[in-house]
């Protein structure tokens, strides 16, 4: 707290040095969202059965009574033996409120789901935790941190991130070692799992078991959940939160996608499992061996996750990154999509990221130093149209969508100096400047590599490399050939032979030709980015001479580069 803030009322000291919840994210955008395990949502049809229950669904309050009775009779319990949540989330910080307190315990083993410890602190209780190394839960460990303190003990089985599991004895030692202490047995992730421990978790005294709708159901954006167990623990927790802890809306529809959905869950259960075993295979080819898991989602530990989640970002897929703890190396966890064309998509994402068998580069502003060329050229064009153009202005332009042609970047520059000139007449000022005359050397002379020759040649014993530029091949040839490098790229593809970038065509020519699928591209715009992207290559950018600054970056990035490299030997520290 400031001086500023001495005069504001004063939180309370439970909240100190708490974090707010929030993902570190890749900094390209993604649309595949493989970063919270959620599930697939149930089909639209199911919103018909809001229309069935009249306007009171939206005016009245009602508590979740017949939900409650609804899963109690699929458990074999008592409607009061069950209490329906705001998610998972809200059962597990109930039962931090009712048990714990200051001088009370948490115990749990890491790695684990965050907010086990945020809840536990925030009710003001002490955290006490053994790490879970491998796939045998640590029940000795966890006996032993046990006492007469103890106030709840929490096992979460499959385990998030890990997918780790526990067993029935696991549960039956730790609530007799512990009787006066609430077992909270997490089974968010459970239906995946080979045994279900929920059964056996509510036959012991002191125990209760959590669910959630939005993993298995399909409804985290619902925030349904459930807490079941013996009776007096569940009144405890029914005391703990809100009265109306769920809205009617969520309500109606969890309780009639529970009733009619079983098929659909069970199906999609099933095909995750299938993914995952297809996943787990797939990463330990190439490398990247995960752990093994019964949830829904795979763990693969690795130094270089960062790097990952930024890659498959890329390809516009998030997964989550796991940072490094103090009983645990971090990794990345990535969902099963449970569908077949977005597991397609992600495995054909983790081959490119991990095998890449192709280097694509763009060449003006990548392979060749253009800023006193092509940059030149579109000053000195405007110029004789009695328009100057400045340095960042030109960069600011070929930083746009659609600025692949350096004609047309030129005539839209002179538009917005209020000069109408025909694209034809620019094209041929540009081109009497860049290519010259007898009398006169074009600017094209003053072109020198900008990529590192030696560098080149390394990789292109690795790699098939390859060229995708918007150039002229006339002009793109003799570049190669005046510099030595012709014999390094097995394919180029320029203008004449597809649509220019933005537009993918180029780029999947350029596959075709080399009969391959795995690639990265090296470009320089947003175009070269978003052209990657769309034919499912990993688009890395590397600002031209010159326009490193951040304005560029940024555009680089919302355009889908997985990295921007400011040392070009930075490519070489991320290939596999």
């Amino acid at each position: 707290m400031t001086d500023d803030d001495a005069t504001l009322p004063s939180p309370s000291p439970n909240l100190r040095d708490l974090p707010t919840y929030g993902l570190p994210c890749a900094p390209a955008p993604t649309d595949l969202k493989l970063d919270s395990n959620e599930g697939i949502s149930p089909p639209r049809e199911l919103l018909k059965t809001l229309a069935s229950l009249g306007p009171e669904l939206f005016c009245r309050y009602q508590k979740p009574h017949a939900l409650e009775a609804l899963l109690a009779e699929s458990l074999g319990l008592a409607p009061e033996q069950v209490l329906v949540t705001a998610g998972g989330d809200e059962a597990i910080d109930r039962a931090c409120r009712a048990f714990l307190f200051p001088d009370r315990e948490l115990i749990f083993p890491t790695p684990a789901f965050e907010m086990f410890a945020y809840f536990g602190k925030l009710s003001g209780g002490q955290i006490k935790t053994t790490p879970w190394r491998d796939n045998v839960f640590p029940t000795e460990a966890m006996v032993r941190l046990a006492g007469p303190r103890t106030g709840m003990i929490i096992v979460t089985s499959p385990n998030n991130p890990t997918g780790a599991v526990a067993t029935v004895d696991d549960l039956a030692r730790l609530s007799a070692a512990c009787p006066h202490a609430l077992l909270l047995v997490d089974q968010a992730y459970g239906a995946f799992a080979d045994v279900n421990l929920t059964p056996h978790a509510l036959r012991l005294p002191n125990a209760i078991v959590v669910h959630t709708f939005s993993k298995a159901y399909g409804m985290a954006g619902l925030r349904i959940g459930f807490a079941a167990g013996p009776a007096a623990l569940i009144r405890a927790l029914r005391q703990a939160g809100a009265p109306y802890p769920v809205s009617n809306v969520s309500q109606a529809l969890a309780a009639a996608w529970f009733r009619e959905g079983q098929a659909h869950v069970r199906a999609y259960i099933a095909r995750v499992r299938r993914e995952r075993a297809d996943l787990s295979r797939l990463l330990s080819e190439l490398g990247r061996p995960p752990l093994p898991s019964q949830a829904n989602f795979v763990f693969a530990p690795c130094r270089d996750a960062v790097w990952l989640r930024d890659a498959f970002a890329g390809l516009g897929i998030s997964v989550r990154l796991i940072p490094d703890g103090a009983d645990f190396a971090g990794g990345v966890r990535i969902s099963c999509p449970g569908d077949a064309k977005s597991f397609e998509r992600l495995a054909h994402a983790t081959q490119t990221i991990l095998a890449p068998q192709a280097l694509l580069f763009d060449m003006d502003g990548v392979l060749a130093d253009v800023s006193r060329s092509y940059r030149t050229a579109i000053a000195a064009t405007a110029q004789s149209y009695g328009v100057e153009l400045t340095a960042a202005e030109i960069a600011a332009a070929k930083a746009e969508d659609g600025a692949n042609d350096d004609w047309v970047v030129t005539q839209r520059l002179l538009a917005r100096h209020g000069v109408t000139a025909d694209l034809a007449e620019v094209t041929a000022r540009f081109e009497s400047r860049y290519q010259g005359s007898a009398n006169q050397p074009g600017l094209r002379e003053l072109e020198t590599p900008r990529f590192d020759l030696a560098m080149l040649r390394r990789l292109a014993k690795r790699f098939a490399l390859g060229v995708v530029t918007g150039r002229p091949r006339v002009d793109a040839e003799r570049f190669l050939r005046r510099f030595d490098l012709a014999d390094l790229f097995r394919v180029v593809v320029c203008r004449e032979d597809a649509p220019l970038k933005p537009d993918p065509a180029a780029v999947h020519l350029a596959l075709r030709k080399l009969e391959m699928e795995h690639a990265w591209l090296i470009g320089d715009a947003p175009d070269d980015m978003r052209a990657a992207r769309a034919a499912g290559v990993l688009p890395l950018g590397w600002p031209a001479s010159g326009e490193e600054d951040e304005s560029t970056v940024t555009a680089l990035y919302h355009a889908g580069a997985a990295r921007v490299l400011h040392d070009i030997h930075q490519l070489e520290e991320l290939l596999p």
